[in-house]
């Protein structure tokens, strides 16, 4: 609760306090469709086909819960919610149809002039309640395959010029995101052009719901 790659970089923990990042850690991050913003709150869905990665062909028009996930799909869309009424950003991009927002999409809102701060939680964190339970409510993941995933990214981070990206480490069972060594007064800088370049190439390394923890 990845900015076009501008925040993606910067770890949970450097928004919320320490408690959701142990929420984060044993579950994930995950938006999709900047388009038809009000789709969640106001319209019904579409009836589209879901796509390979779980989204719908059109953006912002969810079509169905995702099987043995509402509870978490209807915990992101609260966060959906809030994000639009109440913390800053009315074009917040709609949960996936598994849940898990699209980092790619919320990171290029995040990267409008002016737009990076409260991407994570809204203006002054007005969303963390929600961001809160949306981490609570998330499946849990295999963390294994999740450390494995964010050293593989951080890994091709350091081998494409962002030459200070930690890995991550494994803490009580738990994969613990790498990024910048000092989230509270980062060190790395997101705007960078080889920061992006970084991000893009190595986009693929992360897991899906990673992408916004590391």
């Amino acid at each position: 609760m990845s900015f076009s790659t501008t925040t993606a970089g910067l770890r949970l923990a450097a928004f919320v306090a320490a408690p959701v990042l142990a929420l984060t850690v044993a579950c994930g991050g995950d938006g999709t469709g900047t388009e038809g913003h009000g789709a969640i709150a106001d319209a019904p869905p579409a009836k589209t086909e879901p796509s390979g990665d779980g989204s719908t062909g059109k953006e912002g028009t969810p079509s169905a819960k995702p099987a043995g996930k509402s509870a978490f799909y209807d915990a992101q869309v609260a966060f959906v919610q809030c994000m639009r009424a109440k913390g800053g950003y009315p074009e917040y991009p709609d949960p996936k149809l598994s849940g898990h927002l699209d980092w790619s999409k919320v990171n290029e809102l995040g990267s409008q002039p002016g737009r990076n701060q409260g991407i994570k939680a809204g203006k002054n964190n007005v969303c963390l309640p929600e961001l809160q339970a949306s981490m609570a409510a998330e499946p849990k993941r295999d963390q294994q395959k999740s450390y494995e995933s964010m050293l593989a990214h951080a890994q091709c981070m350091r081998d494409n010029g962002v030459s200070r990206f930690t890995n991550p480490v494994m803490s009580g069972g738990n994969a613990i995101p790498g990024g910048d060594p000092d989230p509270g007064s980062p060190v790395i800088d997101p705007e960078s052009p080889a920061y992006k370049k970084a991000r893009e190439t190595c986009a693929s390394k992360l897991l899906d719901g990673l992408d916004g923890m590391q």
